[in-house]
């Protein structure tokens, strides 16, 4: 016979799970309770090389933005399964071809992912000055799309407990209780991804690259996240300057260098 459980056990279930990722950012001793959750831990990575076949027009002068985001991305996966080999990478493309932006969060989602993390490179129009643009900058969901998580939230459920958790408990989505739990992971993704981007910046500023901070965005291929998810700005590919540093072995390395570093911390931080 399956084992019942109710939606308010579940949900406190996950209000402990919320509260004790909060505090291992904050307070790595927050708890002295013999009886702790099982630790977390980051298993499976989504790295999305922005754009891709016929959406890849932005350029500079000897480059375009699809394949300095698909070179990155690809070195950066290799990093990451060398610095961490517990981590599994999952690529929404490994060549040159174009993957609609809710395909890409979609492969994310049906993964279970644990992050999600798009790369690409930005870019100014042609006018007086804004050659000399330059920087980067990570970016969040925007609050006025967390509502698009709903469908994430009720398909990845399944993060927080086993696989056939539909055929083991009672979890009605329509259930009053059931918007509460949503709305604590959403707001949990989302400080979480904040998190995350705001130390992606730290290690670019620590390479000396100006630092336009952590912003938010309605961004589509964000907005359906089940899980914490940035989209992150190399530089300016219409700044010549960071053009070449993007294009050039050393500046990719220190690129994957600083994502792979802040990654690593972010990891070190959940899984306290």
């Amino acid at each position: 016979m399956k084992h019942k459980i109710s939606i308010h056990t579940l949900s406190i279930y996950i209000i402990i799970f919320s509260s004790f990722s909060f505090f291992s950012f904050t307070n790595p001793v927050a708890s002295t309770n013999d009886k702790k959750p099982a630790p977390y831990k980051i298993k499976t990575i989504v790295i999305d090389p922005g754009h891709g076949g016929h959406d890849g027009a932005t350029r500079g002068v000897i480059a375009r933005e699809k394949d300095v985001a698909l070179q990155i991305s690809l070195k950066l996966g290799k990093s990451i399964e060398k610095e961490m080999k517990d981590v599994k990478v999952i690529y929404t493309r490994k060549t040159d071809i174009f993957v609609k932006l809710y395909e890409r969060i979609a492969i994310a989602n049906a993964n279970n992912a644990d992050l999600f993390i798009s790369v690409h490179c930005n870019s100014m129009p042609k006018r007086p000055g804004t050659e000399k643009v330059s920087g980067t900058e990570t970016f969040i969901s925007g609050f006025h799309r967390l509502g698009e998580q709903d469908v994430a939230m009720r398909e990845n459920a399944s993060i927080l407990l086993e696989e056939n958790y539909e055929e083991n408990y009672n979890f009605d989505p329509k259930d009053p209780e059931s918007l509460i739990i949503f709305s604590l992971m959403k707001n949990q993704y989302r400080n979480q991804s904040f998190r995350l981007a705001s130390l992606v910046q730290e290690e670019f500023a620590k390479s000396g690259r100006v630092n336009r901070g952590v912003k938010e965005q309605g961004l589509a291929v964000l907005a359906r996240a089940g899980m914490p998810a940035i989209l992150t700005e190399l530089g300016f590919i219409s700044n010549r300057a960071e053009e070449r540093y993007m294009t050039s072995a050393e500046g990719q390395a220190e690129i994957v260098k600083n994502l792979t570093d802040a990654i690593k911390a972010y990891k070190a931080e959940v899984e306290q």
